[in-house]
């Protein structure tokens, strides 16, 4: 409770000084958990406007900024991405998400000044607070056994896009409990403790409701299993099971 008090303190402090200084300020990067907070809490600071970002497209961890209202000069997020890659192709391994992360904790840096790592064949981007870039490009030379090189990526049309795998099936009804279990291939019954653990967010607020409905479009991210977004009812069977398309993040 100490730690969430502090937190939320740490918050309104950040949206009071860009009201009383006329400036913008920024969070680091926040979890799930802790966007839900302030999604939960509802506080205002009049003339003062929140935004959020990770650097990309439906970024898992995001910052929030906070704004005057009539702000009048062009800011953008303190966010840089880097691209993590082997310098010697036929010498790597095979590097996962846990490995790019435990190498980027490994060098003493907390948690929060890393956003979304995005790992595709051969390659992986990560997000990162700007004034880390430095750090980073600097002091991580290996992942694993594999030494690497590593650049800042400076045309966004560089970044790697999402890869996202369909997945298909057919419930009784469009409930969260359902959906879950179709995207992970879980019985449904296994996963309605995700669910009521807390694990469980639709668009970054946390949802314990296992009848809950999303709607067409909404990201849900499960910790420890993944995210996906739920594409539609597709048609409906002859018993009357709705059909529905899923597309999970790889």
């Amino acid at each position: 409770m100490e730690r969430e008090e502090f937190f939320k303190k740490r918050i309104e402090e950040l949206a009071n000084i860009a009201y009383q200084r006329d400036i913008v300020t920024f969070s680091d990067f926040l979890n799930l958990n802790e966007q839900n907070m302030i999604n939960s809490w509802h506080f205002h600071v009049p003339g003062v406007i929140s935004e959020w970002s990770g650097g990309y497209e439906h970024a898992e961890r995001q910052m929030v900024a906070f704004h005057p209202d009539a702000l009048v000069f062009p800011w953008e997020y303190p966010i840089d991405c880097l691209k993590i890659e082997p310098k010697a192709l036929k010498f790597s391994e095979g590097l996962s998400h846990r490995d790019y992360l435990g190498a980027l904790l490994n060098l003493g840096v907390d948690r929060s000044v890393i956003g979304d790592i995005l790992v595709q064949e051969n390659a992986a981007w990560f997000f990162c607070l700007r004034k880390m870039t430095g750090f980073f490009m600097e002091n991580l030379c290996r992942v694993k056994h594999t030494t690497i090189l590593i650049s800042k990526v400076e045309n966004p049309k560089e970044l790697p896009k999402p890869i996202l795998e369909p997945v298909t099936g057919t419930c009784a009804s469009v409930r969260l409990d359902a959906l879950v279990s179709l995207a992970f291939g879980g019985s449904r019954s296994s996963m309605v403790s995700f669910i009521e653990s807390g694990l469980v967010f639709v668009n970054g607020r946390l949802v314990t409701s296992n009848g809950y409905e999303p709607k067409e479009g909404d990201i849900i991210s499960v910790r420890g299993k993944g995210r996906f977004r739920f594409e539609g009812i597709t048609g409906h069977t002859r018993k009357g099971r709705c059909a529905v398309k899923l597309l999970r993040y790889v």
